[in-house]
């Protein structure tokens, strides 16, 4: 068996009530496939001996189990040490050393609201989420939750049918879809460019411990969790929670007092949430009034009927093919175009040439994309050739 890097970090994600510091810590002190392959003095390191032995003979066909199950199920493994690893995940201090990631890898490094709320959806609740969620992708922010029943799930199903992109944690393995009434869904979501993420490997199945866990990872990689309503002993209060422990920010909707639904919500306000009943209470909250719109199914749509509209020759039909043509130019000389090359050129370089964030990158390919002057490819994007 050929070990590679992503062998070593399974082994060390296995390595027995060790915190996420020390095995951090101990890679730091001797590399992460010396700690494996080296003899050295672990005792040295206040190990106890089952971590010892852990590290010194790991579950090898284990480990390579998981990594031949991940190439079958076509999922990509994405470790603490990954360029695509999303930094926002190394702010907590539990990060998963290893992420498993079926969909859109880039988008993990996205600007992100979580959207989660009661498994038993009120028609309130459903409208609730629908307005924010529609909103959200207005403003080309990815809505990321937890592809359970009620609140979560319709999160996403309005976010697909809005033309933006979402993101589900789930907490089993990426072969297996909890609940099982939501494949369509998730598949939905691949089809559209979106992404489902777990830090449990495949076969694995639901458990009620594993779903806090999913919950840290959805409240660490949004900028903020909004509650759309919630009952007091709630899974969405254990994420809002989390979330202000990783000093995210909390929003939560009110509504009518004496319904149970709303309790979660109350609560959350009164220990400090922010109440809000429009999306500006959400953006003006973060520094994200520069980000464009996002050109969705919708946006497309629009610009053909006005052209189907339009006289040819007309001084409309003029005006609107010059400001096509401005639109056109403008992408041609793009400054991200330029950070483009003719071979596939990583994500990472394109962030660093261009002097963009990620976000702001991600947003502008897609539009590159759309009008056929850039390629996604594995590995990157290459620049196509002008037309």
């Amino acid at each position: 068996m050929v070990k590679t890097s992503i062998h070593y970090w399974l082994a060390l994600k296995y390595v027995p009530r060790l915190s996420i510091e020390k095995k951090l810590s101990l890679i730091n002190h001797v590399g992460l496939e010396g700690l494996f392959t080296k003899p050295i003095s672990l005792t040295s390191f206040g190990l106890t001996a089952k971590q010892i032995a852990a590290i010194v003979k790991p579950n090898w066909l284990k480990i390579n189990t998981i990594v031949e199950a991940s190439k079958k199920l076509q999922c990509t493994l994405l470790s603490y040490d990954n360029e695509f690893y999303p930094n926002q995940l190394k702010e907590i201090y539990d990060p998963p050393l290893v992420l498993f990631v079926l969909g859109n890898i880039h988008l993990l490094s996205s600007f992100q609201i979580a959207v989660v709320g009661s498994r038993s959806a009120t028609v309130n609740g459903k409208n609730n989420t629908k307005y924010f969620s529609q909103a959200l992708v207005e403003h080309n922010i990815v809505v990321t939750s937890g592809l359970a029943i009620g609140i979560d799930g319709y999160a996403h199903r309005v976010t697909l049918d809005a033309g933006g992109k979402t993101i589900a944690v789930v907490a089993t393995g990426l072969d297996i879809i909890y609940p099982s009434r939501h494949k369509t869904l998730a598949h939905d979501i691949l089809d559209s460019g979106g992404a489902l993420v777990s830090e449990f490997p495949p076969g694995t199945l639901a458990k009620p411990g594993h779903f806090p866990k999913r919950n840290r990872i959805i409240s660490a990689l949004s900028k903020g969790t909004l509650v759309v309503e919630a009952e007091l002993k709630s899974g969405s209060l254990i994420t809002a929670r989390m979330a202000l422990e990783q000093n995210r920010e909390v929003f939560a909707i009110p509504g009518n007092i004496n319904v149970s639904s709303y309790k979660g919500c109350h609560y959350l306000i009164k220990q400090g949430a922010k109440l809000i009943d429009d999306i500006a209470d959400i953006i003006n909250e973060f520094e994200v009034s520069v980000l464009p719109i996002a050109l969705t199914s919708a946006n497309i749509l629009s610009d053909e009927v006005i052209k189907s509209t339009i006289k040819p020759g007309s001084s409309d039909a003029l005006a609107h093919n010059e400001k096509e043509n401005n639109a056109d130019k403008s992408l041609f000389i793009d400054s991200l175009l330029a950070s483009v090359g003719d071979d596939i050129t990583p994500i990472d370089v394109i962030v660093m040439r261009s002097g963009l964030s990620t976000s702001d990158v991600l947003n502008r390919l897609t539009m590159l994309e759309l009008k056929g002057l850039v390629l996604a490819v594995p590995g990157g994007y290459q620049r196509l050739s002008e037309r």
